[in-house]
C-alpha cells in the first residue's frame, strides 16, 4: 500500500489560467487602444486588471485550500520552489530586455546618430541623454532622481525589510507580529504606488515628460510602468497572504506560499534599485 505522504497531488482541470489569458489580453489591447487615441481602450484596460485581480485572489484561494486540506508534501513543495524560481527568472529576463533598450539607446544609438555623417540629416539634433530623438522638436525636463524616486527607493527598501521581519516572526510562530509587519509592508507598497502616480502627473502636466516624447519617454515610462505594475501585483499577493496569516494559515516549518511571495517582493526591490540608479540617477 502506498503512503498517502509519499503521493504526488494533481489538481483538478482549473480555469484560472484561462481567466488570467482573458486579463492580460483586456490589458494589452486596452492599453495599446488607449494610447492610439480610442477612449474606451481604458475602460477595457482597467476591466483587466479587475480580472486579473480576481483571478490571482480565486486562484489563492484555491491553492490555499488544498494546502490547508493536506494535500501537499514536500515533493510538491520542491516543485513549488522551482517553479516560482524560474517564474521569477522569467521576469529578470522580462525586465533585462528593457533595461537592454535603455543602454542601446544611451551608449550606442544616440551617439551614432551624432556623428557627422548624420549631422548633415539632422543638424539640430543633440546627441546627448537625455534626449528623444531626431525629429521630435518638442522640449521636455527629464526626472530628476532625488525628490519623489529616492524617498520611493526608501519606501521599498524598507517594505524588504519589514517582509523579512513577518518571516522572521512566522518562523517564531508570533502571529500578531506577523500580521502587523505584513500590514507595513502592503501600506508601504501602497505609499509607493501612489508616489509614483503623484509623479506621473507631475511629468505629463509639468515636465512636458510623456510616453510619446521620444527615447527618454518612452524608456522611462515603459520601465517604471511595468515595474509598477508589478508593485501592483506584489501588493495584491502580499494581501491574499495577510488575509491566510489572520486566518491562521501557515506554519512555522510549512509556509511556501508566504515564503514565494516574499521572494517575489524581494525581487520588485532589486529591479527598483536598477531603475533609481540607470532612469533616474545616472
Amino acid at each position: 500500500m502506498l503512503n498517502p505522504s509519499a503521493r504526488y497531488f494533481i489538481p483538478d482541470p482549473s480555469t484560472w489560467p484561462i481567466t488570467g489569458s482573458i486579463a492580460l489580453l483586456c490589458m494589452a489591447s486596452g492599453a495599446a487602444s488607449w494610447f492610439n487615441g480610442w477612449s474606451p481602450g481604458k475602460f477595457i484596460l482597467f476591466l483587466g486588471v479587475a480580472i486579473l485581480a480576481y483571478m490571482i485572489v480565486g486562484w489563492f484561494h484555491t491553492v490555499a485550500h488544498e494546502s490547508e486540506s493536506g494535500q501537499y508534501n514536500k515533493q510538491v513543495d520542491v516543485s513549488f520552489r522551482w517553479g516560482m524560481s524560474w517564474f521569477i527568472f522569467s521576469e529578470v529576463m522580462f525586465f533585462a530586455a528593457f533595461f537592454g533598450a535603455l543602454f542601446y539607446m544611451r551608449v550606442l544609438s544616440v551617439p551614432w546618430l551624432g556623428d557627422l555623417e548624420h549631422k548633415l540629416l539632422w543638424p539640430d539634433f543633440n546627441a546627448t541623454w537625455p534626449a528623444t530623438g531626431p525629429g521630435i522638436k518638442d522640449p521636455f525636463t527629464p526626472m530628476g532622481a532625488w525628490g519623489i524616486p529616492a524617498f520611493n527607493t526608501l519606501l521599498l527598501l524598507s517594505s524588504g525589510v519589514t517582509v523579512t521581519l513577518a518571516h522572521w516572526a512566522l518562523i517564531r510562530n508570533d502571529r500578531n507580529k506577523l500580521i502587523a509587519w505584513m500590514f507595513a509592508t502592503i501600506g508601504l507598497g501602497l505609499l509607493f504606488l501612489a508616489c509614483q502616480i503623484y509623479e506621473y502627473g507631475h511629468a505629463y502636466s509639468e515636465l512636458n515628460l510623456k510616453l510619446t516624447t521620444g527615447a527618454y519617454g518612452s524608456t522611462f515610462f515603459m520601465l517604471t510602468g511595468f515595474h509598477g505594475f508589478h508593485v501592483t501585483i506584489g501588493c495584491i499577493m502580499l494581501t491574499s497572504i495577510l488575509f491566510r496569516c489572520v486566518a491562521g494559515h501557515f506554519k512555522p516549518d510549512h509556509h511556501f506560499g508566504f515564503e514565494g511571495v516574499a521572494w517575489y517582493w524581494h525581487f520588485v526591490d532589486v529591479v527598483w534599485l536598477g531603475l533609481f540608479i540607470f532612469v533616474y540617477w545616472i
